[in-house]
């Protein structure tokens, strides 16, 4: 074998936190309108970091569906609690 036990496991832990990167950061990178910090990512992935840490673009499915989030959880409120009624009985 050309490398070290070490080497083979190194290699593989960094390709899989690589694919998982893809499939988490570099998609909400993407989702928030940041085309070209999503692109040039994928040769340096730190680049995904910050662009899912900065604010989404206007326009972006990122900023829509978070818009829809809140409208929805807005009309989704708890109604306020009703009124005590005065029943006018007497405990003695």
């Amino acid at each position: 074998m050309d490398g070290s036990w070490l080497e083979w496991v190194l290699g593989v832990a960094f390709f899989t936190i690589y694919i998982f990167c893809i499939f988490t950061v570099c998609m909400i990178t993407f989702q928030k309108g940041r085309w070209v910090l999503g692109i040039v990512g994928i040769f340096m992935p730190f680049l995904w970091l910050i662009g899912a840490i900065l604010p989404p673009r206007r326009g972006s499915r990122y900023e829509a569906a978070q818009q829809s989030y809140y409208q929805q959880s807005a009309t989704m409120a708890p109604p306020p609690p009703q009124p005590v009624r005065d029943t006018n009985v007497k405990l003695n």
